[in-house]
Protein backbone atom coordinates (compact mmCIF):
# COMPACT_ATOMS: atom_id res chain seq x y z
CA UNK A 1 0.00 0.00 0.00
CA UNK A 2 1.36 3.52 -0.59
CA UNK A 3 0.95 6.76 1.25
CA UNK A 4 -1.69 8.60 -0.59
CA UNK A 5 -4.68 6.91 1.15
CA UNK A 6 -4.85 6.95 4.47
CA UNK A 7 -6.45 3.94 6.79
CA UNK A 8 -9.57 4.49 8.65
CA UNK A 9 -10.69 2.23 11.30
CA UNK A 10 -14.53 1.31 12.77
CA UNK A 11 -13.56 3.52 15.25
CA UNK A 12 -13.22 6.56 13.36
CA UNK A 13 -15.79 5.80 10.62
CA UNK A 14 -18.14 7.80 11.72
CA UNK A 15 -16.03 11.17 12.24
CA UNK A 16 -13.85 10.13 9.27
CA UNK A 17 -16.29 9.25 6.78
CA UNK A 18 -19.75 10.24 7.90
CA UNK A 19 -18.94 13.28 8.69
CA UNK A 20 -17.33 14.33 6.21
CA UNK A 21 -17.61 17.62 4.10
CA UNK A 22 -16.42 16.41 1.08
CA UNK A 23 -17.29 12.72 -0.67
CA UNK A 24 -14.92 10.49 0.77
CA UNK A 25 -13.95 6.60 -1.26
CA UNK A 26 -13.05 3.64 1.01
CA UNK A 27 -11.69 0.81 -0.75
CA UNK A 28 -13.15 -2.32 1.96
CA UNK A 29 -10.00 -4.55 1.24
CA UNK A 30 -7.67 -7.45 3.44
CA UNK A 31 -3.74 -8.49 3.19
CA UNK A 32 -5.08 -11.70 1.81
CA UNK A 33 -6.79 -10.28 -1.14
CA UNK A 34 -5.29 -11.07 -4.57
CA UNK A 35 -7.92 -8.75 -6.26
CA UNK A 36 -7.75 -6.08 -3.68
CA UNK A 37 -3.47 -5.56 -4.47
CA UNK A 38 -4.49 -5.40 -7.97
CA UNK A 39 -7.03 -2.64 -7.60
CA UNK A 40 -4.66 -0.60 -4.54
CA UNK A 41 -2.07 1.36 -6.85
CA UNK A 42 -5.19 1.98 -9.38
CA UNK A 43 -6.93 3.78 -6.77
CA UNK A 44 -3.13 5.68 -5.42
CA UNK A 45 -3.05 6.98 -8.55
CA UNK A 46 -6.31 8.07 -8.41
CA UNK A 47 -6.00 9.66 -4.91
CA UNK A 48 -3.41 11.73 -6.49
CA UNK A 49 -5.31 13.06 -9.20
CA UNK A 50 -8.63 13.49 -7.82
CA UNK A 51 -7.80 13.96 -4.12
CA UNK A 52 -9.00 17.50 -3.94
CA UNK A 53 -12.38 16.43 -4.61
CA UNK A 54 -12.97 13.06 -2.97
CA UNK A 55 -11.23 12.09 0.06
CA UNK A 56 -9.48 7.94 -0.61
CA UNK A 57 -9.40 6.25 2.52
CA UNK A 58 -8.48 2.41 2.68
CA UNK A 59 -10.16 -0.15 5.48
CA UNK A 60 -9.12 -3.38 6.49
CA UNK A 61 -12.03 -5.84 6.71
CA UNK A 62 -10.26 -8.02 9.27
CA UNK A 63 -9.02 -5.55 11.55
CA UNK A 64 -12.18 -3.60 11.22
CA UNK A 65 -15.35 -5.96 10.79
CA UNK A 66 -17.71 -3.64 12.22
CA UNK A 67 -17.95 -1.56 9.18
CA UNK A 68 -18.21 -3.91 6.54
CA UNK A 69 -20.98 -5.37 8.50
CA UNK A 70 -23.04 -2.51 8.75
CA UNK A 71 -22.53 -1.82 4.78
CA UNK A 72 -23.07 -5.35 3.72
CA UNK A 73 -19.36 -5.72 1.97
CA UNK A 74 -19.46 -9.53 1.17
CA UNK A 75 -16.61 -9.87 -1.10
CA UNK A 76 -13.55 -7.59 -1.12
CA UNK A 77 -12.21 -5.40 -2.79
CA UNK A 78 -15.51 -3.12 -2.45
CA UNK A 79 -15.17 0.41 -3.30
CA UNK A 80 -17.61 2.50 -1.51
CA UNK A 81 -18.21 6.30 -1.99
CA UNK A 82 -19.96 8.14 0.56
CA UNK A 83 -21.26 11.55 0.42
CA UNK A 84 -22.92 13.49 3.38
CA UNK A 85 -23.01 10.37 5.62
CA UNK A 86 -24.96 8.30 3.14
CA UNK A 87 -23.65 5.32 0.72
CA UNK A 88 -23.98 7.03 -2.69
CA UNK A 89 -21.93 4.30 -4.52
CA UNK A 90 -20.44 0.58 -3.99
CA UNK A 91 -18.37 -0.68 -6.63
CA UNK A 92 -17.28 -4.15 -6.02
CA UNK A 93 -14.62 -6.45 -7.66
CA UNK A 94 -11.34 -5.31 -9.06
CA UNK A 95 -11.93 -2.88 -12.03
CA UNK A 96 -9.46 -1.40 -14.76
CA UNK A 97 -8.62 2.36 -14.18
CA UNK A 98 -10.83 3.49 -16.80
CA UNK A 99 -13.51 1.36 -15.64
CA UNK A 100 -13.35 3.43 -11.84
CA UNK A 101 -12.70 6.62 -13.58
CA UNK A 102 -16.12 6.19 -15.50
CA UNK A 103 -17.90 4.84 -12.03
CA UNK A 104 -16.62 7.58 -10.16
CA UNK A 105 -16.42 10.68 -12.61
CA UNK A 106 -19.86 12.06 -10.60
CA UNK A 107 -17.43 12.59 -8.19
CA UNK A 108 -14.59 14.14 -9.35
CA UNK A 109 -15.36 16.35 -12.34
Amino acid sequence: MGDKMNAVTDAEFEQTVLKSDKPVLVDFWAEWCGPCRQVSPILEELAGDHGDKLTFLKMNVDENPVTPSNYRVISIPTINVYVNGELAKSIVGAKPKAALLKELAAFTQ
